[in-house]
């Protein structure tokens, strides 16, 4: 494990391809976009109107016109310890507000933040929606983070969380390609028992286990094309996992 630059984080930098990758239409089209309808489905409770969202590990920001547009929201907070893709997301912030379809979207607030995960720099019970896709697996220090995550949503609020599990961030083209901490990687299962000791309340039909061809970097699902595969649900081992879990009151 390697240190941040402040030699206080916990963190392991990411390879000049993921950052790369993170750029790339494929990126925003086929996992962003993917996950963020996914979430919003499995979301069974009204949302205010015009939440305050936190998006934890925003990166460059390519999220923020996704999330603009699933939840009208009235104000974003990016946060992320990566300085550099920072200044991408600033872009992207000021992009979403100058491309707004409607006045309301032109009033969106965007606030872009350095910060650590596991120390949120944000007041308690601030957010309606913590927004963390693909991030967990990058954080060492995951309960901290959690309790955070958990601390800055009002009550009732929503954690959106979308996770590559064990499985995946442990195949050997992620392996050869990114870089994560490999102590902390979980299966579906370990994640979901992480949330709800976190504090975080969900259901089975608040859950779901995307099958999509990028996450299964074996073969990117190529048997399966070719008929030489059938995995069944239940019986295969998941890649993703998707959750909308509730802060218990």
């Amino acid at each position: 494990m390697s240190v941040s630059e402040s030699n206080v984080v916990p963190f392991v930098p990411e390879t000049a391809f993921g950052i790369w990758f993170l750029r790339t239409h494929t990126w925003e089209h086929h996992v962003l976009r993917v996950a963020i309808n996914d979430l919003k489905r499995l979301i069974d409770q009204p949302l205010p109107h015009a939440p305050t969202i936190v998006d934890v590990g925003c990166g460059q920001g390519k999220s923020f016109r996704l999330l603009a547009e699933a939840f009208r929201p009235r104000r974003i907070v990016g946060i992320d310890f990566h300085e550099a893709s920072l200044d991408l997301a600033q872009q992207a912030a000021h992009a979403v507000q100058q491309r707004a379809a409607s006045p309301s979207q032109a009033h969106i607030e965007f606030d872009v933040l350095h910060g650590d995960c596991a120390n949120l720099p944000l007041p308690s019970g601030s957010a309606d929606i913590v927004f963390c896709h693909q991030t967990f697996h990058h954080l060492v220090e995951q309960e901290r983070a959690l309790a955070e995550f958990h601390r800055v949503l009002k009550p009732g609020g929503v954690l959106l969380f979308a996770e590559s599990t064990e499985a995946y961030i442990r195949s050997w083209v992620i392996r050869l390609l990114f870089r994560h901490p490999m102590q902390v990687q979980k299966s579906a299962d370990g994640y979901l028992a992480m949330i709800r000791h976190a504090g975080f309340r969900f259901a089975e039909h608040n859950v779901s286990f995307p099958y999509l061809w990028w996450s299964r970097a074996a073969d990117f699902g190529l048997f399966e094309r070719l008929g030489l595969h059938h995995p069944k649900p239940g019986k295969r081992r998941e890649t993703l996992v998707n959750v909308a879990a509730v802060k218990a009151q």
